[in-house]
Parts: structure tokens; C-alpha cells; sequence
């Protein structure tokens, strides 16, 4: 079986690899926790996917940019019950706790919330739609794409000496902490190298 042929077989790789990871979560009090669903799921061709976002243009905060179903925790929720409830609000997918395979390294972001990853897995016959009010478009983006040779990008900036990280597809550029986030789920989920990403960087427009 391909390594990004969705079935049995690709979920119990990522399971195995997230098993034998062993994450870091954020100390820092300071920060404003969030979560972010990593839905693994088929496309049309039986091929394994992620789920990726548009933001609607008319948000607030990030408007038109590219995002994991999430958001901030509510309450007393935990990072688990956040992104699948967030994955609910945004994309109408209803997935059950059992359905999640593994969390990701926390990601701390220059606008001041701490991002924990957790990866999902979803039915062969699932079905999304777009909240309106959050999202403008979802995408099915073939996990073989991160394996593309200029994943990630890497570049310099003069604020911060830090490498800025992206991850070219869909015909654009996502930037971290998006990218930072699918980059560890290319390294660490399907291929189990153990591959830390906090260090990387975000461009200055997403600093506020």
C-alpha cells in the first residue's frame, strides 16, 4: 500500500508513529490556548488527505487566510474537545473522540496564543460544508504534496533570526503557524522523524 493510499494502512502508520513521539506542550502561562484539527480524510481518488481552509474574508482576525479547522479553547475544554467541536462549527464534520490518532508539538505564535495540533481521523464517506461565517472554502489536499522537494521553504527576515517557514500548495504559499504545523504532520505522522518546528518563524504580518 502507498503511504498516502487512505485505509486501514495509513492509519495505523500515523497511529504508530504519534505513539512513539513524544511531544512537547508549551510552559509558557502566558499564552492564550488554542487547538487546531489535523483531519485526515479520502479524497476522490482514494487518496490520503488533510483538510485545509479558507478563511472568510469578512473575519476579523486573519481574514482570507489559509487555516486548520480551530480555535481557541472555551471554558474548560481540553485541547481534544476544542478542535473537534472547532471542526464541527467550521467545516460541519462531527468526528468522535476515538476518532483521534495523536497530538503535535505546541506551536507558539507571535500573536500570543499557544497552538496544539491534533490529528483526526475521518470516515471514507465524510462530508463537509463550510460555516459561512468562518470559512469561504475547504479543501482535500493530497498528503503527498508535503512530500514535494521544496517543502518547506525557508527564508531569512531582518526582525528576527529565526528562519520564516512555508510550504507551497494548492498554487500559493502557506505560512506558519500553519505550515510549521503541516510540515511536523509530513515528518513526524507519516514518516516518524521525530522533527521539532517551534523554532520556525512567522511572517511579520502575522506578528499582531
Amino acid at each position: 500500500m502507498s503511504l498516502v493510499e487512505y485505509g486501514d494502512g495509513l492509519r495505523a502508520r500515523c497511529e504508530r508513529n504519534l505513539v512513539a513521539f513524544e511531544r512537547r506542550p508549551s510552559t509558557d502561562e502566558t499564552l492564550t490556548r488554542a487547538a487546531v484539527a489535523i483531519v485526515v480524510v479520502p479524497d476522490d481518488a482514494g487518496r490520503g488527505c488533510f483538510v485545509l481552509t479558507r478563511r472568510a474574508s469578512k473575519l476579523r482576525d486573519h481574514p482570507g487566510q489559509w487555516a486548520l479547522p480551530g480555535g481557541r479553547l472555551d471554558g474548560n475544554e481540553n485541547h481534544t474537545e476544542a478542535a473537534l467541536r472547532e471542526c464541527h462549527e467550521e467545516v460541519n464534520l462531527a468526528l468522535p473522540s476515538h476518532n483521534v490518532l495523536g497530538l503535535l508539538d505546541d506551536y507558539p505564535t507571535r500573536s500570543g496564543f499557544v497552538i496544539t495540533p491534533v490529528v483526526v481521523w475521518a470516515e471514507s464517506d465524510a462530508e463537509m460544508t463550510p460555516n459561512e461565517d468562518e470559512v469561504a472554502r475547504i479543501y482535500r489536499v493530497p498528503l503527498a504534496d508535503l512530500d514535494h522537494p521544496d517543502v518547506p521553504g525557508l527564508r531569512s527576515i531582518p526582525e528576527s533570526d529565526r528562519p520564516v517557514i512555508t510550504v507551497p500548495i494548492l498554487e500559493t504559499h502557506i505560512h506558519a503557524p500553519t505550515a510549521a504545523i503541516l510540515y511536523q504532520l509530513r515528518e513526524v505522522v507519516l514518516h516518524g522523524r521525530h522533527t521539532r518546528v517551534a523554532h520556525y518563524e512567522q511572517p511579520t504580518w502575522a506578528w499582531k
